[in-house]
């Protein structure tokens, strides 16, 4: 049984600085492609970030030069290290998992076959 596990969220002024982890169990971690994704109050999920198949890295414009995602492939954990944070950064943040393959869209959530329970961010002004 597949499971994603987030943590790390919380309340932080703005231009702090939070870490998020996702810890994977239930697959072989190497094999798969980790995404971030976030969802604000009566808004629709969007990308943040994910790994692309050929473990290249791509960002969402509003993220970019603030977040970085990153993975220990050992541990079976994925990170988002998000600084710089912005009031419109407050959402639930969500880790997703998809087998890597060939053609992925990794900024599509349709792609992905595993989520995390979600985890809040706070971002107040």
């Amino acid at each position: 049984q597949v499971q994603l596990v987030e943590s790390g969220g919380g309340l932080v002024q703005a231009g702090g600085s939070l870490r998020l982890s996702c810890a994977a169990s239930g697959l072989t971690f190497s094999r798969y492609a980790m995404g971030w994704f976030r969802q604000a109050p009566g808004k629709e999920r969007k990308f943040v970030t994910a790994f692309t198949r050929s473990n290249g890295i791509t960002y969402a414009d509003v993220v970019k030069g603030r977040f970085t995602i990153s993975r220990d492939n050992a541990k079976n954990t994925a990170y988002l290290q998000m600084s710089n944070l912005k009031p419109e950064d407050t959402a639930v943040y969500y880790c997703a998992a998809v087998r890597s393959r060939m053609g992925l869209r990794v900024t599509s959530s349709n792609e992905y076959d595993y989520w995390g329970q979600g985890t809040q961010v706070t971002v107040s002004s």
